[in-house]
């Protein structure tokens, strides 16, 4: 909740520029059923269904915590187009029918690192399977071995994995079925407040190279997620 910013008088606007290059790649795609693994203050979710409150925006997130606060001093509430679950987000995605949703945006931290239980083999390929688009925030230094790691799995459960953003900093990884005017995206993202570069599939090919993939079984995992803990 640290990194949390929500405009109360207009929820369209978002402050954190990684959020918005998000938005950038989900107006490109017309992506309007979105699963949010991590909800924090929900900023990025709730921009959406003020946009665009006959789409679905569901956000999932395992901290009461966090999700009470963002009721009771950020201003979380019912409103078309949003929901919101205290749930596990991979065990969420695991219980959704194939194709059910236009994109899965991975959005959780623990500490500065994405949950390993979110971006193994396994889980990207149950992501895969419920949605053509996936979208994950990571953190990372100019050595991008976060990146790394992330997007070999990603490209083990997609066909088209690129990028969005700096080597450091936040870059979002992309993954995709099919293939997305990154000419259109590019555009719109070196016009952003917070100016960013794609890299594309190519690129991002040579990038993750001969990285391995992480998998279940190396992090300890039996299973797809924990039990449900609540709902909203």
């Amino acid at each position: 909740m640290d990194a949390s910013y929500v405009d109360l008088a207009d929820p369209s606007h978002l402050e954190f520029d990684y959020l918005r290059w998000i938005r950038i790649v989900l107006r490109a795609a017309h992506a309007r059923r979105v699963v949010h693994v991590g909800g924090g203050a929900c900023a990025l979710a709730r921009a959406l269904a003020a946009e665009d409150p006959r789409g679905l925006q569901q956000v999932c997130e395992v901290d009461a915590i966090v999700l009470a606060l963002a009721r009771e001093h950020l201003g979380l509430r019912r409103v078309p187009g949003l929901r919101v679950r205290q749930v596990d987000g991979r065990f969420f995605i695991a219980g959704q029918s194939r194709n059910a949703w236009d994109a899965v945006v991975i959005d959780a931290f623990v500490g500065a690192a994405v949950p390993r239980a979110l971006i193994t083999v396994e889980a990207l390929a149950g992501v895969a399977r419920v949605a053509p688009l996936a979208l994950i925030n990571v953190l990372d230094d100019r050595a991008a071995r976060e990146v790394r790691t992330v997007g070999a799995a990603l490209a083990l459960a997609y066909p088209r994995v690129w990028a969005l953003g700096a080597r450091a900093g936040n870059t979002i990884l992309v993954g995709a079925v099919a293939a997305l005017d990154l000419d259109r995206i590019a555009a719109a993202a070196a016009a952003d407040p917070s100016p960013t570069r794609v890299t594309g599939p190519e690129a991002t090919a040579v990038l993750i190279g001969g990285t391995p993939a992480l998998r279940d079984a190396e992090i300890g995992l039996a299973g797809a997620g924990g039990p449900e803990v609540g709902g909203a």
